[in-house]
């Protein structure tokens, strides 16, 4: 019985959507787990498990931990999830073959798309309708850019595919992988590119903020990680995370693991009808998640034609930055915004970064939270149709 039974999860494969992020070995899917595969004897999947597999575990752990801690103790922008990536990268490689299941990796979006749901606040809107114009003109300006840009680094063949034209986006960086991963691109060139400019963004809006006598990095609070949970809120929220994904293999949305526990945790949300629970550590297991599915992938190769690229990446990611404070001072001269707010307001993305840099000083941080969160929607609903019309589908040179 467990030979046949290990036998079968043996030949187990993901469907092609999914493919590439399967477990090493055949470990069965999310949706193969759905249909049965979860009554397969628990030792007979345990004696399929090399140990050598067990061992590049333990390391992978050991090393997203204290990456991650260390990112967090230098207040480097998203630090959950840079930590475990770059770990990812380092085990792979080395040769690593451990892989994410592809039911962690999809409730890992589901749960990052209902983080969104919960952060984007209901009170933006009057902000946004008293001011529209304003914020047509900077969302869509900032978006212009960096679209422009995009195509530049694509011409000049800086990176395969559209890996470059979803890696120049000016924000939303998660929303971004995980939306260029359902759109068939090189999500290992998109996370290179997006937290490269989160980290060179971040840094650059601390500087500017000290040059206005601030000290953002004592802004942010001490985490609590097992805090109290409200039960209901959060097994409802856990339901949405975890059928979103479902309900999109089921009606082929791509990206919809991610975006249908966004847009209906939204609804749900604002009409009262949920409440999104989400406490700290679940957050953090999502983020590492993400960044092991992603930093796993890397190849050699990979890591090579990333490393000659970086000079490259690098200059159009400055370059974005200061075509963005361009568009900052014509906010200034034309709707009488004062400088450091429409700075923060039109900077190119580390949302979080910008919005504790906003609340440590005397910004009027609705108009930035409100401008930052308008783009983050704008980018995740408009960068799907730009890559179906700019852009040829994507074939990436690496294995």
């Amino acid at each position: 019985m467990r030979a046949r039974a290990a036998e079968k999860i043996a030949n187990t494969r993901p469907s092609p959507a999914l493919e590439g992020t399967s477990v090493v070995g055949g470990t069965p899917s999310f949706f193969h787990l759905l249909r049965g595969y979860s009554r397969y004897d628990g030792a007979a999947m345990i004696s399929i498990v090399p140990a050598s597999l067990v061992r590049q575990w333990l390391a992978i752990l050991a090393c997203s931990a204290v990456l991650g801690a260390l990112f967090g103790w230098l207040h480097v922008p998203a630090a959950l999830l840079l930590g475990p990536m770059l770990a990812g990268i380092a085990i792979a490689a080395a040769g690593s073959t451990a892989r994410v299941p592809n039911a962690a990796f999809l409730v890992a979006q589901g749960i990052i798309g209902c983080m969104i749901a919960k952060v984007v606040p209901l009170s933006i809107v009057g902000e946004i309708l008293s001011r529209w114009p304003v914020f047509v003109f900077g969302v869509l300006a900032v978006i212009a850019v960096s679209a422009s840009l995009g195509w530049l680094l694509t011409r000049m063949q800086v990176l395969p595919g559209t890996a470059v034209l979803w890696g120049s986006s000016p924000g939303a960086a998660t929303a971004m992988i995980v939306l260029a991963e359902a759109y068939g691109a090189d999500a290992r060139l998109v996370a290179f590119m997006q937290y490269l400019r989160v980290a060179v963004v971040a840094a650059t809006a601390s500087i500017v903020a000290r040059l206005w006598g601030l000290n953002p990095s004592h802004a942010a609070a001490n985490v609590v990680w097992f805090p109290g949970i409200s039960w209901l809120p959060f097994l409802a929220t856990l339901a949405l995370a975890t059928l979103g994904p479902l309900l999109a293999h089921k009606l082929h949305i791509r990206s919809g693991a991610f975006l249908i526990p966004l847009v209906v945790g939204l609804l749900l949300t604002h009409l009262g009808w949920l409440v999104i629970e989400l406490p700290p550590w679940l957050l953090v297991l999502s983020f590492a998640t993400l960044g092991w599915s992603i930093g796993l992938r890397f190849t050699r190769p990979l890591l090579v034609h990333a490393t000659r690229a970086f000079p490259r990446v690098l200059a159009c990611t400055v370059a974005l930055i200061a075509l963005c404070g361009v568009l900052a001072g014509v906010l200034v001269l034309v709707a009488n915004v004062d400088p450091l707010t429409a700075y923060l307001a039109t900077s190119p993305g580390g949302v979080e970064s910008v919005v504790i840099i906003a609340a440590s000083s005397k910004v009027d941080v609705p108009f930035v939270m409100a401008m930052q969160t308008t783009r983050l929607l704008a980018l995740m609903v408009l960068a799907p149709v730009f890559m179906r019309h700019i852009a040829a589908p994507p074939r990436s040179r690496y294995p």
